[in-house]
């Protein structure tokens, strides 16, 4: 299996933002990583909905974003109607997180789980069926360019059971310090979906550096 790469817009630059994007949409990239934080959730702000407009207005690639916020369920149908084509929320932030899911989907869009680093996978055993994927925190959420948290290879493999031990078809996402070093051993673990940053912003070619990541294979 091959798997999803998603540049994360995070680590783009701010200033020639739409250059960033054109280049993911030449690119091999399959997914747009768009990290929302309102520095309540997680102690940082990223950006607001006039700067993800102005991404979704130039994208190519399906959108895929990650909600580092707290009361998700205030802004579901302002992401849908950005088009966004992947949506999680932290299990850590929502109340009714089966509610939650169900809102997601009915407005289109498919609904992932977030979760932290200390949270367990066996906090997901009954609500699993409900999500389209799971996204593990391979650090801790708020700030790029963390050190990958080497736990979590365990954590994935964890998690791949609990999906095969359901009969599920739920993705895995990954998302923290992935880089070309550690991608193929995430794949490995049982990932479908990587995320990655400053490996692929802050790499001479990104574009050769999508490249790359989107031959690897399991």
């Amino acid at each position: 299996m091959t798997p999803l790469i998603a540049p994360s817009m995070l680590s783009a630059n701010f200033g020639e933002l739409h250059k960033e994007v054109e280049m993911i949409n030449r690119s091999e990239a399959h997914l747009i990583h768009l990290d929302i934080m309102d520095g309540l959730f997680v102690p940082n702000i990223s950006y607001g909905f006039p700067v993800l407009s102005a991404i979704a207005e130039r994208a190519k690639k399906p959108l895929d974003a990650h909600l580092m916020i707290v009361d998700p369920d205030r802004y579901l149908e302002h992401f849908a109607k950005l088009n966004i084509a992947y949506l999680s929320v932290h299990i850590e932030a929502c109340r009714h997180l089966h509610r939650t899911l169900q809102k997601i989907r009915s407005l289109g869009m498919k609904a992932g789980i977030a979760l932290n680093p200390h949270t367990p996978i066996n906090s997901l055993e009954e609500i699993l069926p409900s999500a389209d994927f799971i996204l593990i925190m391979s650090v801790n959420p708020g700030f790029g360019g963390q050190q990958f948290i080497e736990q979590s290879y365990k954590k994935i493999r964890s998690l791949r059971k609990l999906i095969e031990s359901q009969n599920l078809s739920t993705l895995i996402e990954v998302d923290g310090g992935v880089t070309l070093e550690n991608g193929p051993k995430l794949i490995e673990s049982g990932a479908d979906i990587l995320v990655a940053g400053n490996s692929i912003f802050g790499s001479i070619n990104p574009t050769r550096t999508i490249e790359e990541m989107s031959r690897w294979s399991r």
